[in-house]
C-alpha cells in the first residue's frame, strides 16, 4: 500500500496571492532642503503625507537625525499606529527628550516635530519616515512607505562675521 505525498508546490498554488506591499507614500519635509536657525531658538520641522493607499489605514512616523549626509541615522522619536509618542537610544534622555515634541497637527497627514531651545550639536539632518499600516487578516500588514528630509544648520549664537575692514 503506497499513500500519496502532494507536492509542495502544489500547496503554494492554492493559496490566495499576498497584497502588494511597499508602495510609495508621498512625504514631504518643511522647510527645507535647507535651514537655519540660531542656537536658542525654537525649530519646527513638519511633515506632510499624502496619497494613502487605504482609508481605513494608520500611521506609524518616525523621525531621524544624521549629523552629517554620511553619518549613520539614529532613530529619535516615533509616533506608533495608536499615535502613542516613543523617544530612542540618546532621545530618550531626560535632557533631549525634555526639548523633543512629536505632534500630530492633521490626523493622518500632518506631524510636527519641535527641537527646542537649539544648541550647535543640532545642526545635521532630519529625516521623516512614515509607513502606512493596517489589519489584513488579523495582522498588521505595512501597505506602504515613504521618507523625507531636510537639514538644519547655522546653530550658532555666534555670527559669522565677513571680511571685516
Amino acid at each position: 500500500l503506497q499513500f500519496w505525498k502532494p507536492a509542495a508546490a502544489s500547496l503554494l498554488v492554492s493559496l490566495p496571492a499576498q497584497p502588494l506591499v511597499c508602495a510609495a507614500l508621498n512625504v514631504t519635509v518643511s522647510p527645507g532642503p535647507v535651514v537655519d536657525y540660531l542656537e536658542g531658538q525654537n525649530a519646527t520641522l513638519l511633515c506632510h503625507v499624502s496619497q494613502k493607499r487605504r482609508k481605513d489605514s494608520l500611521l506609524a512616523v518616525r523621525w531621524f537625525f544624521a549629523h552629517s549626509s554620511n553619518s549613520q541615522e539614529a532613530l529619535m522619536v516615533k509616533m506608533t499606529k495608536l499615535r502613542m509618542v516613543q523617544y530612542y537610544g540618546n532621545f530618550s534622555r531626560s535632557a533631549k527628550r525634555q526639548r523633543l515634541r512629536l505632534l500630530e497637527e492633521q490626523r493622518g497627514t500632518l506631524y510636527r516635530l519641535s527641537v527646542l531651545t537649539l544648541q550647535p550639536s543640532d545642526q545635521g539632518h532630519y529625516v521623516c519616515k512614515v509607513q502606512e499600516i493596517s489589519r489584513h487578516r488579523n495582522k498588521w500588514t505595512a501597505w506602504s512607505n515613504g521618507s523625507s528630509a531636510t537639514e538644519m544648520r547655522g546653530v550658532s549664537s555666534h555670527p559669522v562675521e565677513r571680511g571685516s575692514s
